[in-house]
């Protein structure tokens, strides 16, 4: 009896100290993890090194702009500060376009399926000018990398612009057809899409303050967010592929101007590099080591920064590869880029 006895007493001591032991463990970890949590919010774990997969990478090709002098920049963000950038981006292969046996026979397709006549006239090696076939409109068509742009001329056809032009959404909606007719509607062109309003005034294409004041639409498509980071282009607040629609009926008459300048990014080949502080680019920007993208005439060389960030460029022509820029903005529209990769990693 006593032995019974004996090894229920054991047996509800081993039961009490697991049950014990348990809850200590479950404390312990629990600790652990908030611990960790605690300190890697004030301690985070470095990104790991730059693959830096492509080698030292060529200068992003900005368009020529003569570079404004005597500027004067004052820092006037939210809180008065640079921001904190991480310390590595990616950077993205850009496949080139490659000339085939078809590309003229592509070409002539392109332009038959926008209503243009096939029989295209050669401007120099590779660029064809393509008539409309009922309108007074012109497409100007690289048969390699399918870059084109149209126009039109008003002056033989002022009557285009007498109905009101199309709301964004509908000009939108038209633009992606048009895309898509010419097989030239892109998966990553998924971005935000701006709009304006204009009017002909003076022979010259103005703003105009409403839909109702406006002759055309003018419809801007970006490419999507690549790592959560924004696009910016050679012109600053337009896309590298728009559109100025007019509200004909006539399906030739409803584009008068255009331009699509898109080249590929492929996704599955990247790699990471080290990008500059803020306080790097700042004093880049400083020193005129930058790339004005819009300067305001009216700014008298007073310059005053409100936002500074990352963006990705989206080059007008052909480069190898897709980069990341910091970006500068300002008063009376002002933008300017610093390329972010670190100088060590650009040749």
């Amino acid at each position: 009896m006593t032995s019974l006895t004996q090894v229920s007493i054991l047996s509800r001591k081993i039961i009490r100290y697991s049950i014990y032991t348990a809850i200590f463990i479950v404390i312990v970890r629990y600790s652990y993890l908030i611990g960790t949590k605690i300190y890697r919010k004030y301690f985070p774990e470095p990104p790991p090194p730059p693959t830096l997969s492509f080698g030292k990478l060529a200068k992003i090709p900005f368009p020529e702009k003569e570079v404004p002098k005597d500027l004067v920049f004052t820092l006037e963000t939210v809180d008065g500060k640079l921001p904190k950038f991480p310390k590595q981006l990616s950077v993205y292969f850009m496949p080139k376009a490659i000339s085939t046996i078809n590309s003229l026979d592509s070409a002539k397709q392109k332009a038959t399926s926008l209503g243009f006549d096939p029989n295209g006239v050669e401007l120099v090696e590779t660029v064809y000018l393509f008539k409309h076939s009922k309108s007074p409109a012109s497409l100007n068509l690289n048969i390699v990398t399918g870059i084109f742009s149209i126009s039109y001329d008003l002056n033989s056809k002022p009557s285009v612009l007498e109905q009101p032009p199309p709301d964004p959404k509908t000009a939108t909606a038209l633009a992606k057809t048009y895309l898509t007719r010419a097989r030239s509607l892109p998966g990553d062109l998924t971005g935000p899409v701006a709009n304006e309003y204009l009017k002909i005034q003076d022979g010259k294409i103005v703003p105009a303050s409403s839909l109702s004041n406006a002759n055309v639409t003018k419809i801007n498509l970006y490419r999507k967010d690549y790592n959560d980071l924004s696009n910016v282009t050679g012109t600053a607040n337009q896309a590298n592929i728009w559109f100025m629609f007019t509200g004909s009926r006539d399906p030739g008459d409803q584009v008068i101007a255009a331009e699509y300048k898109y080249f590929s990014v492929d996704e599955n080949k990247s790699g990471t590099y080290p990008i500059k502080t803020s306080d790097e680019a700042w004093e880049e920007l400083k020193s005129g080591n930058a790339y004005f993208a819009n300067v305001d005439d009216s700014s008298n060389g007073n310059i005053t920064i409100r936002k500074v960030y990352p963006a990705y460029y989206d080059p007008n022509q052909y480069t190898e590869f897709y980069q990341p820029v910091i970006v500068f903005e300002g008063d009376n529209n002002f933008a300017a880029y610093v390329s972010a990769v670190a100088n060590d990693y650009v040749q």
